[in-house]
């Protein structure tokens, strides 16, 4: 992959900022009323290429590294966007990058790359399963010409933006894998395009409205035909597979909160040296001030683990434990920036017009996704920590 050097990346941030700002708070705060997707954002991103950073030169992509993708996710939440849109086009490349065949790659990855196919829809988890992924009961039996797919999920976000959707599904029953619980889950990359010409009542899609606009469904998939050329990598190996993008998924995602932190802080300071009150600026108040910086010293913090876990991607290095912080440092960072700024807002925090609000919605989330910070904390404990498993 190309290396950037600081001062391409500065000026890569610089780009990416630029973009933004024709899409302001105004934009963003018209689409969270309406519950709509940021269909015009999303084009211009996808025009510039940024979408396609991690997808490598010779597909059309840009052959970006990880860093440099935590970059551009990280400006879209400062300028006071929220990547959910678009951000999982980025990490579900990874499955298909690294597993997928070539014949796979050459028939999506250049059609992904210049936006003519979207591929942003990932449908994993199901209600009884949770976090517990082994546990998914949506089976994909063998058929004659591929697989006949039957079952539920939920968080399916996307789907309806999406021409392709990764799938996650059982091809061995549960009970037949023993103790080895991770083995009989396939992955599948199914052309949506086809399904909803082919087999439209093979998929049924229903919009879930969220604390905050985040386009996701739950999904049935009844009776669904796929060809045998949508089995990502072996059959039976998927559960590895979703586990080798999980980190990255987490690297991206700790961007965007540290994003979310640097609006809030960025936010709070220009209104406490606005606001008076008492015939003084609210900043000049110890009570105002110290949270503020507690805050941004956080969110500095986590921002290091962010460039520790990406530049350990980026070179091939085991950054299980990196990730992993990274993720729970930002989203806890990120929390603490939103309650600070919504503290030194006071009441005018409620009001949408502020975009305070409406950003605290949507922060709220990395604490719980894509992975609890609970199971984090268990992770730490058991893989890195050495303690009994919890659970």
């Amino acid at each position: 992959m190309p290396t950037l050097t600081q001062t391409e990346r500065e000026q890569l941030r610089q780009n990416v900022r630029e973009l933004c700002s024709e899409f302001p708070n105004s934009y963003w705060r018209q689409l969270d009323l309406e519950r709509e997707y940021p269909y015009e954002f999303v084009d211009a991103l996808t025009k510039s290429g940024y979408l396609s950073a991690l997808i490598p030169e010779k597909y059309g992509g840009k052959g970006y590294g990880m860093t440099e993708a935590t970059i551009i996710l990280e400006e879209i939440n400062r300028s006071g966007g929220h990547a959910a849109g678009c951000h999982a086009q980025m990490y579900t490349m990874g499955a298909l990058l690294k597993h997928g065949s070539e014949e796979q790659k050459q028939q999506y990855l250049p059609g992904i790359a210049d936006g003519s196919i979207r591929f942003q829809a990932f449908s994993v988890t199901e209600e009884k399963a949770g976090s517990n992924t082994t546990a998914i009961e949506t089976f994909a039996e063998k058929a004659a010409n591929g697989y006949i797919v039957n079952g539920h999920k939920n968080w399916t976000s996307r789907l309806l933006q999406s021409d392709l959707v990764m799938l996650l599904a059982r091809t061995t029953p549960i009970e037949d894998v023993g103790e080895k619980r991770a083995e009989g889950l396939s992955l599948f990359l199914v052309d949506l395009r086809i399904i909803r010409e082919q087999q439209p009542e093979s998929l049924k899609v229903e919009p879930v409205r969220a604390m905050f606009n985040y386009a996701t469904n739950q999904v049935w998939y009844k009776n669904m035909e796929i060809p045998a050329a949508c089995l990502i990598g072996e059959e039976g190996s998927g559960f590895r597979y979703v586990l080798d993008g999980m980190n990255a998924e987490r690297t991206l995602l700790a961007a965007e909160a540290i994003g979310d932190g640097y609006f809030f802080i960025d936010k709070a300071t220009s209104y406490a040296n606005k606001r008076e009150v008492f015939n003084r600026k609210i900043g000049e108040n110890q009570g105002i001030q110290f949270p503020i910086a507690r805050a941004y010293a956080a969110i500095k913090a986590a921002d290091l683990m962010r460039y520790e876990a990406a530049r350990r991607f980026d070179n091939n290095e085991k950054f299980g434990e990196q990730a992993n912080l990274a993720k729970f440092l930002s989203s806890e960072a990120s929390w603490q920036a939103a309650n600070v700024c919504l503290d030194t807002f006071g009441g005018y925090g409620f009001v949408d017009e502020y975009d305070v609000e409406r950003k605290f919605r949507e922060t709220r989330m990395y604490q719980v996704a894509p992975v609890s910070n609970n199971m984090i904390l268990a992770y730490l404990g058991q893989n890195i920590l050495k303690m009994p498993r919890s659970y």
